[in-house]
């Protein structure tokens, strides 16, 4: 969580081999101004100053893109991303009336690239670096930048309830709250690939009248092949509720839960002067690159982090495959799960807000941006355009 004990800070990029020492200070430079537009006709140009000095990266064009403000009534669309290179499928070749066999190559809608594929990994932090949560309860978010401090608590409160009640409602949480996992997929070999159409997790036994706290040992594994099964059906289901929802989670909240929704929303962003809109708009720019992933490392409970993400408009940034919870084993560990999948090969970039997050960037020698401010994620949007990360 962040600290604002300091009314300047200077965001350290600290990168390893190539990379020189980076730094940027929010008085001195010139943003571009971004011409975030509501459909409802709201605008916003967050032009500001600074100082932004870049060294030993190569530099492009930037590119103006808009993208839209989470609507009122309705939810986020990112802006399509680029068209990526298709496989190219040889169709059997036939024979020509002149005797010769022809040929010709099909465009295959294009896959996502493989995991060893992926070139640079950016590793988010969640609170109060990409979202404003738990500075909006403690009322830090508010002294430091002059809000009311009252509407702040009460909006913190306000969605503290939805994220709970989405997480206990739809997402297992009564269920999984003591059986937590670092990753979605992290008990699906326990999980036989049964028919779960018709399957009622109600009446299946998973719980002892004592609770679940009795069943999980240590890192949530349970003896008991039959309940580690159930364990894995609950996970499987909240995949399959993410990905089918992570685009239109209104779709999962009913009236008036998705009318209250849309209304926090829309307050929160108007609090928090479209915090969550601009790093909306750097998630977006790495997810256009056809070998540049986003993923997220939090130290919330994996059931409630994956609520948080579907609420605040950003599954379409995350896939859950590269959200982790950091909440058992920190993220140190985390960060060495993700180096091992993307492999060496990757640039790491790790943008965080807390201390936890620099210490382990900097003890792997991975760049480290630091998000104190809105200033700082318009930096990394502009940095971001200009292909300096």
């Amino acid at each position: 969580m962040a600290t604002y004990g300091q009314t300047q800070y200077s965001p350290a990029l600290q990168p390893a081999g190539p990379y020189t020492h980076y730094t940027h200070h929010t008085q001195g430079y010139s943003v571009p101004s971004y011409n975030i537009k509501t459909e409802d006709g709201l605008s916003h140009s967050p032009g500001q100053t600074g100082l932004l000095g870049y060294s030993n990266f190569s530099s492009t064009p930037p590119s103006q893109s808009l993208y839209s403000y989470p609507h009122p009534h309705g939810d986020y669309h990112p802006p399509p991303s680029p068209p990526t290179p298709g496989k190219e499928e040889v169709i059997p070749a036939r024979r020509g009336s002149d005797g010769k066999l022809r040929g010709r190559k099909k465009i295959l809608d294009p896959a996502p690239p493989l995991d060893s594929d992926i070139e640079r990994v950016f590793i988010w932090d969640l609170d109060e670096t990409i979202i404003i949560f738990h500075s909006l309860l403690t009322g830090t978010f508010s002294s430091r930048f002059g809000k009311d401090s009252s509407k702040a608590v009460s909006l913190g409160l306000w969605m503290e309830e939805m994220i709970f009640n989405l997480a206990d409602s739809r997402l297992f949480f009564n269920d999984l709250e003591e059986c937590d996992q670092v990753h979605i997929d992290d008990v699906a070999s326990d999980d036989n690939g049964q028919d779960l159409s018709t399957y009622n997790f109600g009446s299946d036994g998973f719980q002892s009248p004592a609770g679940a706290g009795s069943l999980c040992l240590g890192s949530g594994v349970h003896g008991g092949v039959d309940w580690m099964r159930k364990l894995a059906f609950r996970y499987r289901r909240v995949k399959e509720i993410y990905n089918t929802y992570k685009n239109n989670v209104g779709g999962l909240l009913v009236s008036p839960k998705r009318e209250e929704w849309l209304q926090l929303r829309r307050e929160m962003e108007i609090l928090t002067d479209l915090w969550l809109t601009q790093a909306l708009k750097a998630l977006a720019l790495i997810n256009s690159r056809p070998n540049c992933v986003n993923v997220l490392v939090t130290t919330t409970q994996l059931i409630p982090a994956l609520s948080k993400v579907l609420l605040y408009g950003l599954g379409s940034a995350f896939p859950i495959e590269n959200i982790y919870s950091a909440t058992k084993i920190g993220k140190e560990s985390c960060f060495e799960r993700v180096s091992q999948r993307f492999g060496r090969r990757a640039v790491y970039v790790v943008i965080g807000d807390g201390a936890e997050e620099e210490t382990v960037a900097k003890k792997k020698n991975m760049p480290f941006w630091r998000v104190s401010c809105r200033a700082d994620l318009e930096a990394l949007t502009h940095a971001l355009e200009l292909d300096y990360l």
